[in-house]
């Protein structure tokens, strides 16, 4: 697996990017699915993401306060899926950073450095996104 981490400065409360951050918004942020449909199962959220000739759910909780997601099953672009969100105050704003890991179900010769490449670009555009959504 490999791992990448991005972030970026909002100019908005902790409290409320993390009103920002639902899960719907989180898929919709990174840019590469739609949300086909959105589930309760206990305490997790589960969204059933689709794309060009893809499906895939995606399993979003929270895990020792932050929010945490991983893509559930094995149908997806990835063997393995998992991303935690931080929110933490700076200045009169907030430091946003997504760290995810990542491994390609293709074998393929640097599978998982590409799949960590295109990751780093899906979670660029989610802070942008977010950016541009609450300020």
């Amino acid at each position: 697996m490999r791992e990448v981490t991005v972030e970026g400065f909002v100019r908005e409360s902790p409290p409320s990017i993390k009103r920002h951050l639902t899960p719907e918004r989180v898929v919709e942020y990174e840019g590469s699915f739609e949300v086909d449909r959105v589930e309760t199962a206990g305490e997790a959220t589960l969204v059933t993401a689709t794309g060009p000739g893809l499906s895939m759910t995606l399993r979003f909780e929270t895990r020792d306060g932050r929010m945490y997601y991983t893509q559930e099953g094995e149908t997806g672009p990835f063997a393995a899926m998992e991303t935690w969100i931080d929110v933490e105050p700076e200045n009169e704003g907030s430091r946003v950073r997504f760290t995810s890991a990542v491994e390609l179900s293709a074998p393929l010769p640097f599978g998982d450095r590409i799949a960590a490449w295109k990751r780093k670009g899906e979670l660029k555009r989610a802070i942008r996104s977010l950016r541009e959504d609450v300020e």
